[in-house]
C-alpha cells in the first residue's frame, strides 16, 4: 500500500524513513536536539538528502554528537575533520560546531537543559500547523526569527532563521506535515 507523504519526500528510502519516523516528531532529549543543531547548521546551502546520506559520517566524526567532546575540539582536530570525506568539509561550519557546542553547554547550565530552553519558546507543546500544500509551508516565521536572534546573541553560528525553522520542523517544535500526509 502506498502512503501519501509530504510532497518534499522523494522515492529515496532514506528520505522516506526519515520523514516517517523522525521528521516532525517532538524531541526533548538534549543529545538528539544537539545532533540536529549540528546537522541543520551543516545543511545550510545544501540539500537535506546530502546531510542524511552523510549522517553516519557525521556521527562517527563528531563523537556521536557528544557536545562535551566537541566543545573541546582544537584547531588540529578541526583540520582533521576538514580531511574527512564522510562529512561536509566546510571550515567555517566545522569551527561553528565547536563554538555551538560551547554555547549549548552554557544554555544547559542556565536553563537546566537545552530542551527546556528551546521548548519554552512554544510553551512545551508543538505547534501543529494545518498546511494543505508544500507551497503553504513557510521557510521561516516570526518565531524562527526570534529563536535564531536569541541563539546568535548567545554566540551560535550558522543558525539563521531559515535554518532554525528547518530545525523546528525536524525536532517537532512545529508539525508541518501537510494535511494529506499520513503522518499528519
Amino acid at each position: 500500500m502506498n502512503k501519501t507523504r509530504c510532497k518534499w519526500v522523494s522515492n529515496d528510502l532514506l528520505y522516506q524513513e526519515y520523514h516517517d519516523k523522525e521528521w516532525g516528531k517532538p524531541v526533548y532529549d538534549d543529545k538528539i536536539l544537539f545532533e540536529f543543531l549540528i546537522l541543520e547548521s551543516f545543511q545550510a546551502g545544501l540539500s537535506w538528502i546530502t546531510i542524511l546520506k552523510k549522517r553516519d559520517g557525521f556521527k562517527k566524526a563528531f563523537h556521536n554528537f557528544d557536545f562535551k567532546k566537541i566543545s573541546s575540539y582544537d584547531a588540529k582536530k578541526q583540520e582533521e575533520l576538514r580531511q574527512d570525506s564522510g562529512i561536509v568539509r566546510n571550515k567555517l561550519k566545522i569551527k561553528a560546531a565547536t563554538t555551538n557546542a560551547l554555547v549549548f553547554i552554557k544554555i544547559q547550565k542556565e536553563f537546566g537543559s537545552f530542551s527546556k530552553y528551546i521548548w519554552d519558546f512554544v510553551g512545551g507543546k508543538p505547534i501543529v500547523n494545518k498546511f494543505k500544500t508544500l507551497q503553504d509551508v513557510p521557510t521561516k516565521t516570526i518565531l524562527s526569527d526570534k529563536i535564531s536572534k536569541d541563539l546568535k546573541k548567545r554566540g551560535f553560528k550558522f543558525m539563521g532563521s531559515t535554518i532554525m525553522y528547518a530545525y523546528m520542523q525536524a525536532v517537532g517544535i512545529v508539525n508541518d506535515h501537510t494535511t494529506d500526509c499520513f503522518c499528519y
